[in-house]
């Protein structure tokens, strides 16, 4: 299935797009596209945390994706 992704923060930095259009089986969970994110982009896995919203909920790893969710990549956050 197609899925569109969108980066924020250091995520866009790691993925060199605001966005990407990617392949996966069908019934790919959360857990799939991080893994599929760590290995085309090993940056990714060198982060300390990374959420994953889908549909603007924050998304556990066993959630099943569907080609029309709304995926958002979100990196950790710092500041004071």
């Amino acid at each position: 299935m197609t899925l569109n992704i969108s980066f924020f923060g250091i995520g866009r930095e790691i993925a060199g797009a605001s966005g990407l259009v990617i392949n996966l089986p069908e019934a790919a969970t959360v857990a799939d596209l991080l893994a599929y994110l760590k290995n085309t982009y090993p940056d990714f896995a060198r982060l300390s945390s990374l959420l994953v919203a889908v549909n603007d909920d924050y998304a556990q790893n066993d959630i099943i994706l569907k080609p029309n969710d709304d995926i958002a990549i979100i990196p950790p956050v710092s500041g004071g």
